[in-house]
């Protein structure tokens, strides 16, 4: 709780309010015991009891520093003082409001002790005393159940705003890494061809004019492609509410004939006659260009054989297996790379497996099934 010195306005408001509140109700159960002489006390008594309920309420504004002890005080006193009801009622509500449960429960039984000791020792003319025992307890009860809900209101308040937090957090993230395998999967495509024709210039200086144009061609238009895509995903960034715009599974005939211009030899066999939902065709689609990357990383030279099958209400199959032409760079059991543990996430997304490893025949295979609806 705020320290007097550090009290906003709200702060201010409030406690004022209780003060109000707290004299309000002593002077009303004052001017009740005026109005029905004689009194139960002597006189010198009744006026302490006056002062001691001053006292008690000017007391109140210490409750932010010290709202227990305050609360034990004051639940003493009015087992002797009838007219510090009020600020006990006060203290008691500022201890359900800010301690734990169980603390507000030892000062509740302490507050009825206290109740049952002022009947057993005072007397009010015209009330009985089970009478009045019973209003101090239904007070006592309503004061610290009320504070036990604003409580618990404010730590719900508080879960809440922590949860929103939460889950923006969890959003950015997911965004970011959804923006990461974008970045990955088409720029680590592109700059692979950028790779292979760029060392074919580099260890074959004296090729034909012919053949180094022809590579100087696909490098500039690898660099050009992998510009637009990666201006196209600085766009999503700086436009949140976009959306990256997926390939399709009719794209992959484009991937494979990049790939061929490079150099691979790459066979295609699509066995699909149906158009494929967007999401399932654009996964397909990361998976044979993750396929291809790695096989002009791992095994150049290496035959490699796209196939895609499928038909709705089953699953769309995507198979790229490689057969290096020599000693794949790759060695046996390799750990995935990021490329294949972001690709087994997309692909778990949808519902669908991935499998990847060595072939019998020295080569690498990567499959991926995702699920088809009807």
């Amino acid at each position: 709780m705020p320290s007097a010195s550090r009290r906003s306005v709200r702060d201010w408001f409030v406690d004022i309010g209780l003060f109000l509140a707290a004299a309000g109700l002593g002077l009303l159960t004052l001017s009740d015991r005026l109005a029905a002489p004689p009194l139960d006390v002597p006189l010198w008594a009744f006026h302490l009891d006056q002062l001691v309920a001053a006292l008690s309420c000017v007391a109140l504004w210490t409750r932010r520093r010290w709202p227990v002890g305050l609360t034990l005080v004051l639940i003493v006193l009015s087992a002797f003082f009838e007219l510090a009801a009020g600020a006990l009622l006060v203290a008691m509500f500022t201890v359900a409001v800010h301690r734990p449960p169980r603390t507000t429960a030892a000062v509740f039984a302490a507050s009825l002790v206290s109740g049952v000791i002022f009947v057993m020792l005072r007397s009010v003319p015209g009330t009985p005393g089970v009478v009045l025992l019973m209003l101090g307890v239904v007070a006592q009860s309503a004061v610290t159940g009320w504070g036990l809900f604003v409580q618990h209101r404010r730590r719900l308040l508080v879960s809440l705003k922590e949860s929103a937090a939460r889950a923006e957090a969890e959003a950015q993230q997911l965004a970011r890494e959804t923006i990461a395998r974008e970045i990955h999967d088409v720029l680590g495509h592109r700059l692979s061809l950028l790779s292979v024709h760029a060392g074919a210039l580099e260890f074959h200086p004296d090729a034909p004019a012919e053949d180094i144009a022809r590579a100087a061609g696909v490098i500039r238009q690898s660099a050009h492609q992998a510009l637009q895509d990666l201006r196209e995903v600085i766009g999503v960034l700086r436009a949140p509410a976009g959306e990256l715009l997926q390939p399709s599974l009719s794209d992959i005939e484009g991937l494979v004939a990049e790939s061929r211009q490079a150099g691979m030899r790459v066979t295609l066999s699509q066995e699909v006659r149906e158009a494929v939902p967007a999401r399932a065709g654009g996964t397909a689609y990361r998976v044979v260009q993750e396929a291809l990357t790695n096989a002009r990383k791992h095994a150049p030279g290496a035959e490699v054989s796209v196939r895609t099958a499928g038909t709705p209400g089953g699953w769309l199959t995507v198979e790229v297996r490689d057969r290096p032409a020599g000693v794949t760079t790759a060695p046996s059991g390799e750990v995935p790379g990021r490329g294949l543990a972001g690709l087994a996430e997309r692909v778990g997304l949808l519902g669908g497996r991935l499998e990847h490893g060595p072939t019998s025949e020295g080569g690498w295979s990567l499959s991926a099934w995702l699920p088809w609806p009807a």
